[in-house]
């Protein structure tokens, strides 16, 4: 079987590779922050706590430490998990986290079990909360049928800090990121908390506040904004989470958690276009720069809030019961982008709009379940229920102010809808079973029976409702709605062998699924001009063009060991659908195709401890996604294809120093359509030391100030060539940084 891309390797990167496939696989707690014991236990696996030996499936858990340890060198969330969990995707630096898949396929995302992941899959799922506020995440690679819709490629929990009895508990941190290009190049960070308790009510709350400036790369050139799925320069994000726990008995537990989370654009710099946005058309592509002077009516922002109750009662009826109630609330944002018409000679047609979208969601939900252990056998089974809405507005601004300014001026001139009202209602039962043949053997099995309605609204396409606003035709024929009904069953079949000696091996069988977008899918129209109206000719609606779902099955095989000096896990894995998801181009809507992809690869990372103080380890995700075509098998399109990659790093401690080296390789990738991603290398390191009171830590981001352009930003020169020159989409990677942290508990 042969595994990743075609690419030949340089002997120097090919040099690195061996080293890391040498300390090549899991609970990534052992990964600089100590072993990590069989019976541990994770929810993720099973959805009620259940130990890591019990698990047929690779399971990874990112410890507080570890996660510290990746932001305070100058990561994002995003690109902290990109570098330790192995069958993650490397990511990006920006708002965006579009394409960063697992296994090739789409990531279920939750916060303490509530899902982050919408029918309109904006990928902002890791702009949701500050690493300040997180205790642990837990991951479970490839597909699954235990929690449902979107976990087609792996699912990773976030599991927030939670109160401590005793106290008040305090813990602040202050931080800065600099490249030390400009007096714009500066990031800061303040965070605080506070926790206490009594051994029947525990609570905390914690405040993070993040503001960033610009950033630069390797060449001290500052990078272009992102002006299509916006970045984070000159954002300022504020993340309040906070937590009630309450033993209500000896046997009864309810625990609540709330948080707001708003990130957005605070600056009055950003990308000009040039004047009549010559630098879009073509007339002067020298135009693009960085200027002072930015004033949006509507801003690039991320804002969300979260509630949730979760109960725990023990011996109900001779079960543990659980019940969690839920519900999130979010709206996104996105930056002005020019939509322009011009002529031969680059001029602008009438036709042309500058706008920015707008999207919410609300989502709520509960979720039951009751777990019996009886004798070998453990018996979990329950129901999920959610309810998700979505609406989306385009806000459209004054064109010959956006046009004077280059776009840096957006004054709203008009609201028009995005994409059509959607209302999604899903109902779930599951059962599964659990059974310890032997001491060292066990197999499990289930199935989950999903039932989803959804309901699509009356809709205007959304090209025609911008003609009506700016007076070109009077009317447009609506593109009517309706609802569908998506039934699917989802079963997973899999077994645990105990080798004994620390070491276990897996196989299973399991099935996931995911309803892709259907707010780029319904709502378009063709429409005819007659007597100054828009007569509907054809349309995609959900009576003659029901979107269909997509099911992935997949088959896996893996050894974990946990012992001594040595912790590792590796993993075989094929995954394969009968349905393959593409994009329009032209219309950048989702396109749903009769056709068999498949993915398959190795997952794998270890560390070992040479020493009392030393210690190597790696990890290491080799794939290839492929679909067929006339009875071939392609490789799939890099705009969607998951890339290989390779970490290594080399660690040192004592009683009051910590230090870590650590090495990325992204793998380069092609298509069969010749379109390319580079890879890339970087380095990082990372310092602290114990003072009397509190930690001191030093990190340094890119450490080679290696010179590349970010994965999303090959993709979005990609993707939205056709709106503008590549040079504008090309979002370059950060070149080296410095982050200086300061954190005391107390």
């Amino acid at each position: 079987m042969k595994l990743g891309p075609r690419h030949p390797l340089s002997a120097g990167v090919q040099a690195f590779l061996s080293m890391s496939l040498l300390a090549s696989a899991p609970a990534l707690a052992a990964l600089g922050a100590g072993s990590t014991a069989l019976d541990e236990l994770v929810v993720v696996g099973t959805r009620a706590p259940s130990q890591i030996s019990e698990v047929p499936g690779t399971v990874w858990v990112v410890e507080q430490e570890q996660l510290s340890e990746q932001i305070q060198s100058g990561k994002s969330l995003k690109q902290a998990l990109g570098q330790l969990i192995p069958g993650l995707d490397a990511g990006p630096q920006g708002r965006t986290n579009y394409g960063q898949n697992m296994r090739g396929r789409s990531v279920l995302v939750m916060i303490d079990g509530v899902s982050l992941n919408s029918s309109r899959s904006v990928s902002r799922q890791f702009d949701s909360i500050d690493p300040f506020n997180i205790a642990r995440i837990e991951v479970l690679s490839g597909a699954t049928s235990l929690y449902g819709g979107g976990s087609t490629g792996g699912i990773i929990n976030i599991i927030t800090k939670k109160g401590e009895s005793g106290g008040p508990h305090f813990t602040t941190q202050v931080g800065a990121t600099s490249g030390f290009n400009d007096s714009d190049d500066l990031d800061t960070r303040i965070a605080q908390s506070v926790s206490g308790g009594s051994e029947r009510v525990q609570g905390r709350l914690g405040v993070a506040l993040e503001k960033r400036g610009g950033q630069f790369d390797a060449d001290g050139d500052q990078i272009k904004p992102d002006i299509t799925q916006t970045d984070l320069q000159y954002n300022r994000s504020v993340d309040v989470t906070g937590n009630l726990g309450i033993e209500l008995t000896d046997s009864q537990r309810l625990d609540i958690t709330a948080q707001y989370y708003d990130s957005r654009y605070d600056g009055d710099r950003g990308l000009y276009l040039g004047e009549n946005f010559d630098a879009v058309t073509g007339v002067d592509r020298n135009a693009f720069e960085i200027r002072d002077g930015v004033d949006f009516d509507q801003e690039p922002a991320t804002e969300r809030h979260q509630v949730n109750l979760n109960y725990q009662a023990f011996d109900v009826l001779g079960h543990t019961f659980y019940a969690q109630a839920y519900t999130r609330s979010e709206a996104f944002s996105f930056h002005p982008f020019p939509y322009l018409k011009v002529n031969d000679s680059g001029e602008l047609q009438t036709g042309s709009y500058y706008s920015a979208s707008e999207q919410s969601t609300d989502l709520s939900g509960a979720k039951l379940l009751l777990v019996r252990d009886q004798d070998t056998w453990r018996f979990s089974y329950g129901v999920d229920y959610s309810h998700e809405t979505f609406d989306a507005t385009q806000m459209l601004f004054d064109f010959d102010t956006a046009a004077d300014t280059g776009g840096l001026v957006a004054r709203e001139s008009d609201v028009v809808g995005r994409y059509p009202g959607i209302t999604i209602d899903t109902l779930a039962p599951y059962l599964q079973v659990e059974k310890q043949l032997t001491d060292s053997w066990r197999v499990s099995g289930g199935v989950r029976y999903e039932h989803t309605r959804v309901a699509v609204d009356d809709f205007v396409d959304s090209d025609y409702q911008v003609m009506v606003s700016q007076g070109q035709i009077g009317s447009a024929e609506t593109v009517p709605g309706g609802d569908n009904d998506y039934e699917e069953s989802l079963f997973n079949l899999g077994t645990v062998y105990d080798l004994g000696a620390g070491q276990q091996v897996w196989a299973n069988y399991s099935q996931g699924f995911e309803l892709p977008d259907p707010a780029k899918f319904y709502g378009q129209g063709e429409y005819a001009i007659a007597g100054g109206n828009a007569v509907l000719v054809n349309s995609v609606n959900v009576e003659d063009s029901p979107l269909q779902a997509i099911k992935t099955d997949q088959v896996e095989l893996g050894w974990r060991h946990y012992k001594d000096a040595w912790d590792a896990q590796v993993a075989l894995y094929y995954a394969w659908s009968d349905k393959a998801l593409s994009y329009d181009r032209n219309t950048l809507s989702v396109v749903v195709n009769d056709q068999e992809t498949r993915d398959y690869g190795i997952e794998a990372s270890a560390a070992y401890r040479f020493a009392e103080q030393w210690e190597v380890g790696g990890t290491t995700h080799l794939t290839r996604s492929q679909q067929k075509v006339d009875g071939d098998w392609q490789d799939r399109s890099v705009t969607s294809a998951s890339l290989s990659k390779v970490t290594g790093h080399v660690g040192w401690r004592d009683r009051l120093n910590q230090a870590r080296l650590q090495g990325t390789r992204v793998i380069p990738l092609d298509d069969d359509d010749g379109r390319q991603i580079d890879g890339y290398t970087l380095f990082d390191l990372t310092g602290t030391r114990e003072l009397p009171v509190g930690r001191l830590s030093l990190g340094v981001s890119n450490l080679l100030n290696e010179d590349y352009s970010t994965i999303w930003g090959q993709r979005s020169v990609i993707f939205y060539s056709a709106y503008g020159p590549e040079e504008m989409f090309d979002y370059k990677g950060r070149g080296r940084t410095y982050t200086l942290t300061y954190t005391a508990d107390y």
